[in-house]
């Protein structure tokens, strides 16, 4: 019994010398530790794409076109005024130049660009944005005397005028 009682010292022993934790082994010495690496940083957002817009109408120039002798508005003088206040609804910041020109008489002339101013204000265009001029004959589009360079004369301009350029001219004069 002594034999069991010896053996089961050093069992007991090393049972318990196992139980407890165990301290850490000592660092390496030589190894060259360099401090962890940040994590990389987040992408950037990407840019928003501009999406492209349709651009505004350009406002260009028109003329119509009057009968002989007449400031009455035909259904084709009417079908251009028509796009041309639409135009000019879209683009505010533009006036408008109606410049009449006659065949051969300059009150007529004038007649035909207040004949064009009056229905697109009836359209519902800002009358203060719209000016009149009779040139008569000191700018014929077509050069003759015959019916041809005639009809090609009896007509109004309407050319697009920025607002800033027509404030500026009124302040000239």
């Amino acid at each position: 019994m002594r034999s069991v009682r010896i053996l089961a010292v050093p069992l007991l022993l090393l049972v318990v010398a196992c139980s407890h934790a165990q301290p850490a082994p000592p660092p390496a010495a030589a190894e060259n530790v360099s401090p962890p690496t940040p994590a990389p940083a987040p992408a950037p957002a990407p840019e928003p794409v501009a999406t492209p817009v349709a651009p505004a109408p350009i406002f260009v120039s028109a003329s119509v076109y009057f009968d002989y002798d007449s400031s009455d508005l035909t259904p084709a003088t009417r079908d251009v005024l028509q796009v041309v206040f639409q135009q000019a609804q879209k683009q505010p910041d533009l006036d408008i130049r109606i410049e009449g020109t006659r065949e051969y008489n300059l009150a007529l002339g004038q007649r035909r660009a207040d004949a064009a101013r009056q229905y697109l204000v009836n359209l519902g265009l800002d009358g203060s944005r719209i000016t009149t001029i009779s040139y008569g004959k000191e700018r014929p589009r077509a050069l003759g005397d015959d019916e041809a360079g005639w009809k090609e004369n009896r007509r109004d301009d309407l050319v697009p005028v920025s607002s800033e350029s027509r404030e500026v001219s009124q302040a000239s004069r």
